[in-house]
C-alpha cells in the first residue's frame, strides 16, 4: 500500500490530535435543549432531600400493627409542601397526601384503598404490612454531591428536567462551531432546477446539513464551481466567517479537483488526504494557524455520508468531550472483500429476542448508489487484512438511523 494512504486508525488519530476548543458559555436553561453540557450537574441536595410520602394514606407505627390494633384516630393531616408533622400518640395515625414529608414517629404508609375512614377513625382492612412500606427514603436515589450528567452530556428534556431541579437557571453549555458545507462541480444544479441529462442535482449537501442540525450543529450552504480562481476567492473570505468548513468533492486525481490545491494557497495545513478504506478513500483534513478545521469529503454520495458519520462524528465527540460508545453487532451473513482495505459496509439492523443485534450486509452497487442507504441502517466496520467475514461474527457498527 502507497505511504500516501494513511490506515484509518491513524485517521481517527490525527482528527482526536486536531479536536476542536469549542468556548463555554451561559444559557438559559429554556433554551437549553439539544445543548451539550460544559459543567457537570451535581446533587445540590439528596434525593429525595427527605423521607417522602408516596401514596395517599395514613402513616402509622408499623409496631401498633403488629400487636393486633387496626383502628387508628386520625391526629392530623400532612399536606405534600407543608412542614413535618410529628405523631404525639402511637396509637393514633396522621392522613399523608403523595409528596409530604413523612410525619416524625411513625414509619409505615397504608393507601386509601386498603382503609374505611369513618369520621376521625381510620380502619386498616389488611392482615399483613409491610414494615417502612410506601415511603420513599432520603437519599435513597442520588446523595447530595453525586454527579447526575456530566460535562460533554447532550441535553434531552431529562437532563432538563434534572437541572432545574438542583437549581440551574443558567446552564454552562458548548457555544458549537459556525459551519458552512460547500457543494462542487459544474455538473451539480440547485435543488429545485431540473437537471440536464449530462447534470445532477446537489444532495450530499443537503444529507449532511441534516446530520448536523440532528447532532444539534446548525449550517449553511454554499456551491462552487470548478474555477480554481473563484474557489480561492470564496474560501479565503469565508475562512474570516467560519469555523468548520465542510467540501464534497473536488478531492481526488480530476483534472478539475482543484481543492487541494487551492486549500494548500490558503496555507491551510493537510494532514492526511488518502485513507485505506473503501468507501471514501480520497478524504482531506486540515487546519490553518487561526484553529479553522476543513474536513473535504469525496464527492461520491455514500464515500461522504461514510466520512461524516466515521470522522466528522468521531472528531465532534472528542472536541465535546464525549467518549465515543462502540456498539457491536452479529454478522447475518458472510461476507467476501479481498482488497487490502477497512470496508465500512451498508446493513440493516435487527433486535433479536435473546437480546444481540444482527445486522444484514446489503451491498449496493458502489459509492454513488446512495438510494441504497435507505434501506439500511448504519455501516459495519470491517478490518483491513482480512477478506472473508463469516455469519455470526462479531463486528463494530455505526448507525446513522435510529430504529427505536
Amino acid at each position: 500500500m502507497n505511504n500516501t494512504f494513511i490506515p484509518y486508525e491513524q485517521a481517527l488519530s490525527i482528527l482526536e490530535e486536531h479536536k476542536g476548543n469549542f468556548p463555554i458559555e451561559s444559557k438559559n436553561i429554556e433554551d437549553c435543549i439539544g445543548a451539550y453540557l460544559a459543567e457537570d450537574l451535581i446533587a445540590d441536595r439528596d434525593f429525595p432531600p427527605f423521607d417522602r410520602v408516596t401514596m395517599d394514606g395514613i402513616a402509622i407505627v408499623h409496631a401498633t400493627f403488629k400487636t393486633g390494633q387496626r383502628k387508628f384516630k386520625i391526629e392530623a393531616t400532612a399536606a405534600a409542601g407543608t412542614p413535618q408533622k410529628i405523631l404525639k400518640d402511637t396509637s393514633s395515625c396522621i392522613e399523608v397526601m403523595t409528596g409530604a414529608i413523612m410525619p416524625m414517629s411513625v414509619d409505615t404508609v397504608i393507601r386509601y384503598e386498603d382503609l374505611k375512614i369513618v369520621s376521625d377513625t381510620a380502619t386498616i382492612n389488611l392482615d399483613t404490612l409491610s414494615y417502612k412500606q410506601n415511603v420513599h427514603f432520603k437519599g435513597i436515589d442520588i446523595s447530595k454531591g453525586t454527579i447526575i450528567a456530566p460535562k460533554g452530556k447532550r441535553l434531552s428534556s431529562a437532563e432538563i428536567n434534572i437541572a432545574a431541579s438542583v437549581g440551574k437557571a443558567f446552564l454552562k453549555v458548548r457555544q458549537l462551531p459556525k459551519v458552512v458545507i460547500f457543494s462542487t462541480g459544474d455538473e451539480l444544479v440547485p435543488v429545485h432546477q431540473t437537471p440536464e441529462l449530462h447534470q445532477i442535482r446537489r444532495s450530499n449537501i443537503y444529507g449532511i446539513q441534516a446530520t448536523l442540525k440532528e447532532w444539534g450543529i446548525s449550517s449553511d450552504l454554499q456551491h462552487l464551481a470548478d474555477d480554481k480562481a473563484e474557489m480561492e476567492e470564496t474560501i479565503s473570505r469565508l475562512l474570516e466567517e467560519y469555523d468548520l468548513f465542510i467540501f464534497t468533492g473536488g478531492v481526488s486525481k480530476g483534472k478539475f479537483d482543484y481543492l487541494p490545491d487551492v486549500l494548500e494557497t490558503l496555507h491551510i495545513k493537510k494532514h492526511f488526504h488518502k485513507i485505506q478504506q473503501r468507501p471514501g478513500k480520497p478524504f482531506w483534513f486540515g487546519t490553518n494557524t487561526a484553529g479553522k478545521k476543513v474536513f473535504a469529503l469525496p464527492g461520491n454520495p455514500v464515500s461522504s455520508f461514510v466520512c461524516v458519520y466515521v470522522y466528522l462524528q468521531f472528531w465532534l465527540q472528542k472536541s465535546l468531550g464525549i467518549e465515543q460508545e462502540q456498539l457491536f453487532v452479529t454478522l447475518k451473513n458472510d461476507v467476501q472483500f479481498n482488497p487490502d482495505l477497512v470496508y465500512f459496509l451498508e446493513a440493516t439492523l435487527e433486535s433479536k429476542p435473546n437480546g444481540t443485534l444482527v445486522a444484514e450486509a446489503i451491498k449496493g452497487n458502489g459509492s454513488g448508489d446512495f438510494a441504497n442507504l435507505v434501506k439500511t441502517d448504519g455501516f459495519l466496520i470491517l478490518p483491513q487484512n482480512k477478506s472473508r467475514f463469516f455469519a455470526n461474527e462479531v463486528y463494530p457498527f455505526i448507525p446513522y438511523r435510529s430504529k427505536w
